[in-house]
């Protein structure tokens, strides 16, 4: 005789198994629960005491893969800013014809990355979230020392 615990369910059958039980328990039987993160540990806490009452609202588009605009926008100015920081690294190394590339590109960069902070600046909650614009002046004379220590170098 077969045990009755084991037995499917009977899809005819009225259930008092509640919908979301039993796609929990099905999911379970499948094995989708193994293996998952923080498996037999402490689920690590998340400090979300900036956020105030959007605590709440982040987490989830977090969780979600999803992040506000002034998030997304911030993440572009960092890479556009590791950009710049590319161009004054390379600078030392570059031949004549480089040069005039790096300044191209930096003159791109730098209005691409005043563009995103101009942005930022409009969409950050808070003035904390806020970045200063760059100073393309500066940027350019940063660039022409970086190829000066070249020839002071040679």
């Amino acid at each position: 005789m077969t045990d009755p615990k084991r037995l499917p369910p009977n899809p005819y059958q009225p259930s008092r198994e509640k919908l979301i039980d039993r796609q929990i328990r099905e999911a379970m039987d499948e094995g989708k629960f193994d293996n998952l993160p923080h498996t037999g540990e402490r689920l690590p806490l998340v400090d979300d005491s900036a956020a105030g009452d959007w605590a709440l609202a982040y987490r989830m588009l977090k969780g979600s893969s999803f992040a506000p605009p002034w998030i997304e926008t911030d993440k572009e100015v960092r890479t556009l800013l590791a950009r710049r920081d590319a161009i004054l690294e390379r600078a030392p190394r570059s031949t004549v014809i480089g040069r005039r590339r790096d300044e191209r590109e930096l003159r791109e960069v730098v209005e691409a990355a005043n563009k995103a902070i101009f942005r930022l600046n409009h969409e950050a909650p808070t003035d904390r979230q806020h970045r200063r614009p760059l100073d393309l002046h500066q940027e350019l004379a940063a660039l022409a020392a970086a190829h000066a220590s070249t020839i002071e170098g040679a």
